[in-house]
């Protein structure tokens, strides 16, 4: 299977590219989510709404894992959002996340508090994004993935121009982009067969990550 031809038959767009994300994967240490348009469609009802799908979610632990099998170590992943919000905390503890930021108007001053908690560089981090808001972020980072939709045709044109992202979902955020974006770095990493067999069979690999990344306690709204 081409994995280029897969994901762009799909509707997907590399603005950087699939080896040199690969390539810069390797670099990567930390994962940043945006949340509202992201996880979601971004509706909001005063501090109700922002789900989040599992089908992403089985999505971001394929990728830890798939970092785990080739690296060993856990995937250290944030989430960051310009709202207060209670599905966002609550889906970050759940899965054991490192850390939540909320309430982030200036999203620049989170990237630079997880650098400096991580001991990392800015191009160690990849950023999931979806709009203005996070386009401060998402130029620093070192890989950066923009989930499109169609209301919006001149930022995802500006964003092309400009070559913001590494990559442009097919997907909108209430269509699980965040599955199309980690499966693609699963397919990237060159494990996702492994990855997904030994996840299925709840391996001893498997089971080892998770134990260990169940340890993890978030700190919340920094």
């Amino acid at each position: 299977m081409d994995l280029e031809e897969t994901f762009v038959t799909l509707g997907g767009t590399f603005l950087t590219p699939p080896g040199e994300i690969a390539s810069r994967l390797a670099n990567i240490r930390v994962f940043i989510f945006d949340w509202d348009g992201v996880f979601n469609n971004g509706t909001k009802t005063g501090d109700t709404g922002s789900p989040f799908s599992e089908i992403d979610s089985m999505g971001i632990n394929l990728l830890r894992f798939s970092f785990w099998l080739k690296t060993g170590q856990i995937l250290h992943s944030y989430i960051i959002t310009g709202m207060n919000n209670h599905a966002a905390m609550g889906f970050a503890k759940r899965e054991h996340f490192n850390g939540i930021f909320m309430n982030q108007k200036n999203k620049m001053l989170a990237l630079n508090a997880i650098c400096e908690s991580q001991k990392i560089r800015p191009d160690q981090a990849a950023f999931l994004f979806d709009d203005i808001i996070d386009l401060a972020v998402a130029r620093e980072c070192g890989l950066s993935f923009y989930v499109n939709r169609e209301c919006n045709p001149l930022l995802s044109a500006y964003i092309m121009e400009n070559r913001i992202a590494s990559y442009i979902t097919a997907n909108s955020g209430n269509n699980n982009a965040i599955r199309e974006i980690c499966e693609l770095l699963v397919g990237l990493n060159g494990n996702y067969n492994k990855s997904v067999d030994m996840r299925s069979r709840y391996s001893d690999e498997y089971h080892e990550y998770f134990e260990t990344r169940n340890k993890i306690e978030i700190k919340g709204d920094q």
